[in-house]
């Protein structure tokens, strides 16, 4: 039993040892290498004349009391959202039942809506509830197709003083639909593959309506330029011709290209706005 004192008092000076040499070096401060230097920002054109309006229409607020649709104690739940795309569509025969209207078709396959109807030709998608004004209430968010087109309407309603109010309107081509606090996010295709627009409207108390705060144009995965085939110049000699292909990349459309009324990007239907049963209200 003594004999083996003196080994573990050996292990344990090599131990301390051991230790103390591997902490002789803590928090010494190491470089991190060289650092760039930083540019200031370099104002271009100074004498530049400022412009007195946006180039996309962004900033208009699109505030419309749904006429004839009510519900008991201003519960949005109760009610109807065929009810209150059918008001929308009474309320614009310019877009929806007029001769020259783009979306007739979603006016015609309302009559889809309910009853014993097929429920896949209804263009109203099923609505979602969230406090998005801030008033401790839940507001609707609520999207239908815009036949013959392949673009989706997204509207935001909320309960103002007894009325139905719409407090945000949007007809886009659409990939997909996030809500994110008092946000609403809308993904829309660009014109270049791997890339999509991202916009994002706010609640703004002041206007009492959703309004343009952000817009993103982002990658979501790899670039695949397209090719276009070109045909090259006769050459003198009697060979034939040869197509060489040739890169060309396309200029990503504009935002407000892809927020107008009349674009017919094709892209798929609204992700979190996904499609169920339209006559499902709660």
């Amino acid at each position: 039993m003594f004999r083996r004192r003196p080994a573990l008092a050996t292990a344990l000076v090599t131990l301390l040892t051991a230790t103390t040499a591997a902490c002789g070096d803590a928090g010494g401060l190491r470089g991190a290498g060289p650092t760039p230097t930083a540019v200031s920002p370099a104002r271009l054109w100074p004498s530049l004349r400022p412009a007195a309006s946006p180039a996309w229409p962004y900033d208009e607020i699109q505030i419309e009391t749904v006429k004839g649709v009510t519900a008991p104690g201003d519960d949005i739940h109760a009610v109807d959202p065929v009810a209150v795309v059918q008001a929308e569509v009474t309320a614009h025969p310019d877009a929806y039942t007029s001769a020259k209207a783009p979306y007739q078709d979603t006016a015609v396959r309302l009559a889809e809506c309910g009853g014993a109807k097929d429920p896949s030709r209804c263009p109203v998608m099923r609505p979602y509830y969230r406090d998005l004004t801030g008033d401790g209430r839940d507001d609707m968010t609520l999207g239908f197709r815009l036949y013959p087109t392949n673009q989706t309407a997204v509207r935001v309603y909320t309960f103002e003083g007894h009325r139905l109010v719409q407090v945000f309107a949007n007809d886009d081509a659409v990939i997909g639909v996030e809500l994110a606090g008092r946000a609403v996010i809308i993904r829309s295709p660009a014109g270049i593959a791997g890339y999509e627009y991202r916009t994002t409207w706010s609640w703004d108390p002041e206007q009492r309506a959703m309004v343009f705060s952000r817009d993103e144009f982002l990658r979501t995965g790899r670039h695949r330029p397209t090719h276009a085939r070109t045909h090259a110049p006769l050459p003198s000699s009697p060979t034939p011709s040869t197509d060489a292909p040739s890169p060309s990349s396309p200029a990503p459309s504009s935002p407000a290209a892809s927020s107008s009324a009349s674009s017919l990007a094709a892209s798929s239907s609204a992700s979190s706005l996904a499609a169920s049963s339209p006559a499902s209200v709660r």
